[in-house]
């Protein structure tokens, strides 16, 4: 008698089937004829309990979407987050074959080549849910790992098969800590070492506090997001503001694309403890175009890049530094 799959399970409350979820993810269920032949594109056999979950809602987005781990990931000390489970097929976006689906994971992400991408992640693509196939083999009852780009692609095991997996899987409000966690945020940022690099620039420049107007502004801007992170709001490009002047007061700026190569050395991925640990490129390109046009940004006489006026960053700064 095969073994029953998911008899725990409560399927009418499993899924969150929002206008998101249905358009990106979820799919008819997939034939026997469509599981075969996923399998051979993707040179892989799937586990039968995904198969039978697939059968009766393929893809979605789980209302329970956090999972617990034994150490740190990128996103938490103690859990992942996950999007949305991919459906068997090629027509929505986030299936197995589809246009962002597991291949496409491997291929445009470089995600190590050890099984099927099975899960999408907050982080729009950089940590992934993985189906591990190196110790079973393509026929094999794979394992489910957590693969994070961001830190070289390393893995955490998560569950020793995809069952346990899903059956693992918990609602968010069991890590709701926001308010512990603004409350530690906030310390850091009042008394927490800035990077190596930004710190040497804080500290040759002896005319104007930096290190308490940074601290002001970062803290002003977390208070008021509820969290740390910097975007396209007006403090933000502030906080941009400082970080590129310094930048380039102190060090040779020849091109746009060097800065924005070097950028994440300060706040952004910064070595100190004042850091967002990510950051989103777009904002900080944005943020360049924008001084850019308004001429903040401009080229030395004799070359390179630098920051127009500083009186003008002055004027900006001005009520942080009473």
């Amino acid at each position: 008698m095969p073994e029953l799959l998911f008899t725990d399970i409560d399927w009418s409350s499993f899924w969150d089937d929002n206008k998101a979820a249905l358009e990106d993810y979820v799919d008819e269920p997939p034939t026997d004829e469509l599981v075969r032949s996923i399998q051979e594109e993707l040179g892989y056999k799937l586990p039968a309990s995904y198969i039978k979950m697939m059968k009766i809602h393929n893809g979605g987005m789980p209302k329970n979407n956090r999972f617990p781990t034994k150490q740190r990931t990128s996103w938490a000390k103690d859990h992942i987050a996950i999007n949305g489970i991919l459906g068997i097929g090629r027509n929505k976006d986030y299936s197995l074959c589809g246009g962002l689906g597991s291949q496409f994971m491997i291929d445009e992400w470089e995600y190590p080549a050890i099984g099927i991408c099975i899960c999408d992640c907050p982080s729009a693509g950089h940590d992934m849910i993985m189906l591990d196939y190196r110790e079973c083999g393509p026929e094999g009852e794979p394992t489910v790992v957590h693969v994070d780009q961001e830190r070289d692609y390393r893995m955490t095991f998560l569950a020793k098969d995809f069952e346990s997996f899903i059956c693992g899987l918990v609602h968010e409000d069991v890590y709701d800590t926001s308010a512990e966690d603004l409350k530690r945020t906030l310390v850091i940022l009042e008394t927490g070492r800035f990077s190596a690099l930004l710190q040497e620039f804080i500290e040759r420049e002896d005319r104007i506090n930096f290190d308490k107007i940074l601290r002001a502004i970062l803290i002003e801007l977390t208070r008021s997001k509820g969290y740390f992170a910097l975007h396209d709001d007006p403090s933000s490009f502030l906080v941009y503001d400082i970080q590129f002047f310094l930048f380039s007061r102190y060090r040779h700026l020849s091109s746009k694309e060097e800065y924005l190569k070097e950028y994440p050395k300060m706040i952004a991925l910064g070595d100190g403890e004042i850091t967002t640990r990510g950051y989103a490129p777009g904002f900080v390109d944005d943020w360049y175009n924008k001084r850019w046009s308004e001429q903040s940004i401009r080229k030395r006489l004799l070359g390179g890049l630098e920051w127009k006026s500083e009186r003008e960053l002055l004027k900006s700064i001005e009520r942080y530094t009473a």
